[in-house]
């Protein structure tokens, strides 16, 4: 399948002392082997390089410059986004990851059907 045609999970880690962003990676990983085909994983290290940048801009996503530069908005960590969405902001439950991931597979299929029918 081609990465157009995927969604996107993202967790936002700090690190592997932090127990919440491990077991929340954990949990995403246990799941992959059924989807990756259709999903694509990445695990933010908010601590280290690209990963800082790409959690600024997340937090900027979520609640705009303003809110991040000058009040110190940030995403929460460990946090869990599909298509830049967020959807966890704690470990969930595998049955509700499982239907976070189904739900936004299902509306990427939709949205690539009407796409290739208005062609």
């Amino acid at each position: 399948m081609e990465s157009g045609k995927k969604i996107v999970v993202e967790v936002m880690y700090k690190a592997d002392y932090c127990l919440p962003c491990f077991f929340m990676d954990a949990a995403v990983q246990e799941i992959m082997p059924q989807y990756e085909d259709r999903v694509e994983y990445r695990r933010v290290d908010i601590l280290i390089g690209k990963g800082k940048k790409r959690f600024l801009e997340l937090s900027c996503e979520l609640f705009g410059e303003d809110a991040v530069h000058k009040r110190i908005r940030l995403a929460p960590v460990p946090s869990l986004l599909i298509n830049g969405e967020l959807i966890f902001d704690q470990i969930p439950p595998h049955f509700e990851l499982v239907n976070a991931i189904e739900e936004a597979l299902s509306a990427l299929a939709v949205k690539t059907q009407q796409w290739s029918l208005s062609l």
